[in-house]
């Protein structure tokens, strides 16, 4: 099992660089960067952790912005967002940020994906909240065309548009993996729908067990689809002993642990406490 490293990378906090290097120079072989376009005042939306909304949630740089940083900093690690909002994006101006960080980075992106819970944040950008899976949907679809043919088209509900050339092509083949976030009931079905792997979330030892069933059920709709295994990499993975011996029981292809948006010497302090205590 693997272990990567979640950051809001913000202005006030550790350069997403500087923070690169030094979760590489650690072994940790993943950095996973959220997104918030911005965040309404008028917001009536709950935080998902409950209480305030973190102060690092409106201040957090474009991910592929930061993630370009990451990547000429460093050499192996993998460059992942987690999450985009992709139903807050242009779907063809995502499709071309994707595939030019691919190639730029040597092909070490992963494309982490959600719709989100703000709902005053979507409708600022023109998204309808009941209607953003499906769009969801469309849009990691036509980016699949866009990376994969010569002359890409697509005509959904959507997303709508004729042949066209589309460069650059990512570097991996057939393209970087689509990582679907969420835990709600229809994950899986958006998983075996247009999904290369899963990005749950929440998950320790005391629902560790309700989560390994669930896993397990997806992996037979999996192989009963013809498909192998679906890897799972589990964000804001808690990182005491009995937590990473249960995470490598079910089969995580990783554990992503989350550090502070903070200064350099407090995500240097909290990188060093993870490295130690995932060996």
């Amino acid at each position: 099992m693997d272990h990567g490293i979640l950051m809001f990378p913000t202005d006030d906090a550790i350069d997403p660089a500087d923070l690169a290097k030094e979760v590489e120079d650690r072994g940790f072989d993943s950095l996973w960067f959220p997104e918030h376009s911005h965040i309404p005042t008028r917001r009536e939306s709950p935080y998902p952790g409950g209480g305030d909304l973190p102060r690092m949630y409106t201040r957090t740089y474009d991910p592929f912005v930061a993630l370009t940083a990451a990547a000429a900093a460093t050499t192996t690690l993998k460059l992942a967002t987690g999450i985009c909002l992709v139903i807050q994006r242009d779907t063809i101006h995502t499709a071309k940020q994707v595939a030019s960080l691919d190639r730029l980075s040597g092909g070490r992106f992963l494309f982490g994906i959600g719709a989100g819970w703000n709902r005053e944040e979507m409708a600022d950008h023109g998204t309808d909240p009941k209607t953003r899976m499906r769009l969801m949907g469309e849009q990691v679809k036509a980016m699949k065309e866009l990376w994969t043919q010569e002359e890409a088209e697509f005509h959904g509900e959507f997303v709508d548009f004729d042949p066209s050339w589309a460069w650059p092509k990512p570097l991996q083949d057939p393209h970087p993996p689509v990582y679907v976030g969420g835990m709600g009931p229809g994950v899986e079905d958006r998983l075996l729908d247009y999904g290369d792997a899963w990005l749950p979330q929440r998950v320790g030892p005391d629902n560790l067990e309700e989560f390994a069933q669930r896993a397990d059920a997806l992996q037979q709709r999996a192989a009963d689809a013809g498909r192998g295994r679906i890897p799972m990499s589990l964000f804001g993975a808690e990182s005491t002993p009995e937590a990473l011996d249960g995470y490598r029981r079910i089969g995580l292809e990783r554990a992503i642990h989350a550090v502070s948006s903070a200064d350099r010497d407090t995500v240097l302090k909290e990188l060093d406490e993870l490295a130690t205590q995932v060996g």
